[in-house]
Parts: structure tokens; sequence; C-alpha cells
């Protein structure tokens, strides 16, 4: 008899080795929780933020008249580049320093048009510095980690669109799980885990987007409402490998999911999204596949969020949107026209 997914079931992770409980009967129950404004849209440039072109940082540099990406060493580091390779081997109260180097890259001088708003060419002029970027500190350090907070609900300081780039000696607990998963999937089933994911799901109900080279999923094991995972449909390990074609549809791909995010709830839709590709310094990455994750919070609308508590906390993670309809319902968003160009327009 196969398993009834309308009712309460669990869902396994096969790239950290982790389950998500999915219950479906509770998208009915009522909500009296926190309900939260979205952010008003932002000028095109804003005096008062440390991002703009020709304005003063808080470290006391001032960015140069930028008409492209733009990219400056964090002025408050959360690593240290001069540390030294100290541990302490306490069994009970372990530590080690932490070596890096943390960089902003700013994605445009425009202070109001966040990724899906800007054009395709802008798009591609990010995914080329993520490669640059990957190649120049990849070469001094062991993982490269991509990644966005987008909007105050995830933390970010500045709505400036921009992400960061973090270059660490270790990989990070979420790397070296995915490492040890892709690792064992080859040794099991002479495959590679995300290339085989990417075929099954080419066509199925969980695609949100998809192109000759790119394709994204709400995975079926996703545990945030919304979140995706974006694949490329050929094998490659990172991302300086990408041919200029394949940046091309990728910028197509990235344009076409964000805005479908924003126009599901007519918001800036804020998520942490972040690339996982093969670390440096080991000679064989045969089994590893770059790939990014996109984590929104958004649950019902633009107001109300999914919170990670109690049970997520304590066990394992739970979700009542299930996957299947959480892809459904951004396929239902459109791609083409973002909301806010159809303001401007009305």
């Amino acid at each position: 008899m196969s398993l009834d997914l309308t009712r309460p079931h669990r869902r396994y992770n096969p790239l950290s080795g982790g389950w998500v409980q999915v219950s479906p009967q509770r998208m009915g129950r009522p909500w009296q929780g926190e309900v939260s404004e979205p952010d008003p849209p932002p000028p095109a440039y804003d005096p008062a933020c440390y991002l703009c072109p020709g304005n003063a940082r808080v470290g006391g540099e001032t960015n140069p008249a930028y008409d492209g990406v733009y990219v400056f060493d964090n002025d408050f580091p959360a690593l240290a580049e001069d540390q030294l390779a100290e541990i302490n081997h306490d069994p009970l109260f372990r530590a080690e320093a932490s070596a890096g180097l943390c960089r902003v890259i700013c994605f445009s001088p425009d202070h109001s048009r966040s990724l899906p708003e800007l054009p395709l060419a802008s798009i591609r002029a990010v995914i080329d510095m993520w490669a640059a970027q990957t190649a120049e500190l990849g070469a001094r350090f062991g993982n490269v980690q991509i990644f966005e907070n987008k909007g105050a609900m995830m933390g970010c300081s500045n709505p400036h669109p921009h992400g960061q780039v973090w270059a660490t000696e270790h990989w990070g607990i979420e790397v070296a799980r995915e490492d040890q998963c892709l690792r064992e999937h080859r040794e099991w089933y002479e495959g590679s885990l995300l290339i085989d994911v990417a075929e099954r799901e080419a066509a199925g109900e969980r695609v949100v987007e998809v192109n000759d080279d790119w394709l994204a999923i709400v995975p079926f094991w996703a545990a945030w409402p919304f979140e995706t995972l974006l694949l490329p449909r050929f094998a490659v390990q990172r991302m300086p490998q990408l041919t200029d074609a394949q940046r091309d549809s990728l910028a197509a791909v990235l344009k076409a999911l964000t805005t479908r995010y924003d126009n599901l709830f007519e918001t800036s839709f804020p998520y942490s999204m972040g690339w996982h590709q093969a670390p440096f310094g080991m000679p064989d990455i045969d089994h590893w596949q770059l790939h990014a994750h996109f984590y929104p919070p958004l649950l019902r609308s633009a107001a109300v969020r999914k919170f990670m508590v109690g049970y997520e906390m304590l066990a394992e993670p739970q979700r009542d949107l299930t996957p299947e309809r959480a892809a459904a319902m951004l396929r239902d968003a459109c791609p083409l026209v973002h909301y806010r160009a159809r303001e401007r327009e009305a």
C-alpha cells in the first residue's frame, strides 16, 4: 500500500541525512500570531545608505561612483584573515582559531531594485562576480560560501541589493554533511545524487522553473514553506566552470524564480539563499554538484511567516504546506512582469 501524503508523514532529506515532519491538515488552523508589515519600496538612491555609490561607509571608506557590480572587504567581518592555526583540545570545551575573509557584493548601484528587478545583463554580471570570487578565494581557502540575506525579516541590515561571500579554512557543518551524503550516494548507487534528483524531477509536480540548463524545484524534503533548490541539469562542481551560455541561462532562471517569489504575495519576498559548491583542497570532487538553496520564511501571506521553534528546535523541522502545493502556488505566480513594474505603469 502506498503512503498517503495528504496525511501526517515524514520525508527524508538525502542531501543532509535529516528528516522533516509534514502535517498538511494544519493549513486550516487559525492564526493569531505575529503579523509583520512588508518593507516599503526604497528609493533609487538613499543618501544615508552606506552601500550606495559615492556614499561614506561606516568604516570610513567612501564607495566609488560604481555603475555595475561592486565588491569590497566587509567593514565588520565575522572572520579574521590573520588568525594562527591554534586549537584547544579539551574534550569538553574544544575550540580552534577561525581564519577567513568576508566581502560584500553590491548587485547594482540602484538602491531600489532587488535581484528580480534587475535586467538580465546585470544578473549575469552578478553571476560572473560570484564565479570570480570563487576562483580567487578558492586559491587561498578551503570553502567559499556565497549567500544573500534579503529583507529585514531575514536580519538584513541594509535594503540595498547585495550579498556576501565568506571564505574560510573550515568547511562548515552544512557543507560537510552534503559532502558525506553526496559521496555516499555515488558509492552506493554509482550516480550523482543531485543529477539523479534533477532527472527525476524535470517534469514533476514540484518544478517551479526550468530551462535547458537549470531546474528550480520545491524539493520533496523542503522544510521552509516556499523553499526551493536550484540545480544544474549537467555535471558541474564549481561556479567558475560554467560556460557563457550556462551563465546566461542561469541569469534567466534566477530572474524568473525570484520574480515568482515577489509576485506570489506582491511583496519583496524575503529569503536567505546561498550556493554550495565543491570545497577546495581535496583531490576527488566528482561526487559534488553545484547548487543553490533558497530559504524564504513567508507562510500564508506577505505578513505571516513560518517560525522554526518548539518541535523544530528540539526534534526536527516541521511544515504544514506540502512541497507540491507550494510549487503549484509559485508556478501560478507570473514570472514575466514584476508586480512593481505593473504598479509603476498604472
